[in-house]
């Protein structure tokens, strides 16, 4: 059997629709490309679907993470506290607009950032948090919320892989003051290039976020100026693609759900040997990765390999240790459960259209690594 992690083609059951869309939106009178219908429908279809007030399209998840700081005036003199395990946009963006990213660590399992280290991390130059959601737990939100009213700061929830996940009742994306979603091809609501969203009950974040991501141009005001903005802006294409896809998102979700059930009771039977899956729990999750740790991660890695199956690593190095976002890691502080996550983690094939046959060979290979993992 050869599996790979990321299937050869995401789409493969979409192509007629996906041609479909590229022929409606080019020969379509209008000739409007971004920004245009196509786009305001989805923005109504996410409002309706997160339950959000107002949501902004944008051109990905990291340019929805710019508009937010942005839009929050947070800027030069400012600090942000992220976690130090994940992706490099979430130091990036405090980058890009001029403020100081300051790392927290995660918890040990679930490797979301964890209160306490947040609270540690929160100073006088403290102007936001922004915890993120990942692989299939979300963020302790509750602490998260508390911890930014209590500290006075703002609190913006990456959600870049939680599109469907939902704690206590509210959906990722609606804890903070601004939610932002990917839309890059490999994420539960993915599409064929790139694309995001900013999804807010803020009035004013929201006008904010809509006229930086069009060069700061206020909507229907071309060459009026207000901002220094971005090209963030939502193509047409991506809209159409995203709007028709929308009404599968649960089944796809539950799909994965499944997939990740069968994992984890499979796993159970290695937990002594070195092998921890996530977290146990599906109410509400949403599995972008299915990520375990193992002891001899290296070593699970090439025996998967050799039964052909695809893995791959989330992540390898902390954001603190990378070269880009070193110079902004304080002198004397550690994060051993983000060293540790980076040497253990290893990711396996979930997407929705794995079958039955092709999950089992993936759960009877974990297994039958000779000598557990120890």
């Amino acid at each position: 059997m050869k599996l790979p992690f990321f299937p050869p083609d995401l789409f493969a059951d979409e192509h007629a629709e996906l041609l479909d869309t590229v022929r409606r939106v080019g020969t379509d009178p209008a000739q409007r490309f971004i920004l245009g219908e196509r786009t305001a429908a989805f923005e109504a279809a996410l409002r309706e679907h997160t339950g959000a007030a107002d949501v902004v399209a944008c051109s990905s998840g990291t340019s929805g993470l710019i508009l937010v700081l942005r839009a929050m005036d947070v800027g030069p003199g400012d600090e942000v506290v992220v976690p130090a395990f994940g992706c490099a946009p979430l130091a990036a963006s405090v980058i890009a607009v001029g403020a100081t990213p300051v790392f927290a660590d995660v918890h040990p399992w679930t490797m979301t950032v964890e209160p306490y280290e947040v609270e540690q991390a929160v100073s006088g130059r403290t102007a936001a948090l922004m915890p993120a959601h990942m692989f299939s737990v979300m963020a302790d939100m509750p602490a998260m919320r508390e911890l930014a009213n209590r500290h006075d700061v703002r609190l913006v929830e990456d959600s870049a892989v939680a599109q469907g996940g939902v704690l206590d009742g509210i959906p990722a994306g609606r804890w903070g003051e601004a939610g932002v979603f990917s839309f890059v091809q490999v994420k539960t609501f993915g599409t064929v290039g790139e694309g995001g969203a900013v999804i807010t009950d803020d009035p004013e974040l929201g006008r904010l976020a809509r006229i930086l991501r069009n060069h700061g141009q206020p909507p229907g005001r071309r060459f009026e100026h207000h901002l220094v903005g971005y090209n963030s802006r939502f193509d047409e294409i991506t809209a159409d693609v995203q709007l028709r896809r929308l009404p599968g998102l649960a089944a796809r979700l539950a799909r994965r759900a499944d997939i990740a059930d069968y994992y984890t009771a499979r796993f159970q039977e290695v937990v002594e040997r070195g092998v921890q899956p996530p977290p146990p729990g599906r109410e509400g999750r949403c599995h972008y990765v299915y990520s375990l740790l193992a002891e001899r991660r290296d070593d699970l890695r090439a025996h998967l390999a050799r039964h052909g199956i695809g893995s791959h690593v989330y992540y390898p190095t902390p954001l603190p240790a990378q070269q880009a976002f070193a110079p902004y890691a304080r002198a004397g502080r550690h994060w051993p459960h983000a060293e540790l996550a980076c040497a253990r983690t290893l990711a396996l094939p979930i997407y929705p259209h794995l079958t039955d046959a092709e999950v089992e060979a993936v759960a009877d290979a974990v297994c039958s690594f000779p000598g557990g993992v120890r």
